[in-house]
């Protein structure tokens, strides 16, 4: 389902959402933790025909 992008951009954030008055917030705090423990793979498309499910791929690892 596509989202309609034809409309302008309006603020509709109401005024009880306001994130500069929250205290102790910090940018990434939990991004090395995430790194660490996220493994992604992309496959060429012929290495993926041969391979067609993760579990496959695993298996064959």
């Amino acid at each position: 389902m596509q989202m309609d992008n034809n409309h302008e951009s309006e603020d509709k954030m109401l005024p009880e959402y306001d994130f500069s008055k929250m205290k102790g917030g910090v940018r990434g705090k939990y991004v090395e933790r995430y790194r660490t423990g996220t493994n992604v793979v992309l496959l060429d498309p012929d290495v993926a025909q041969a391979f067609p499910t993760s579990d496959s791929v695993n298996e064959a690892l």
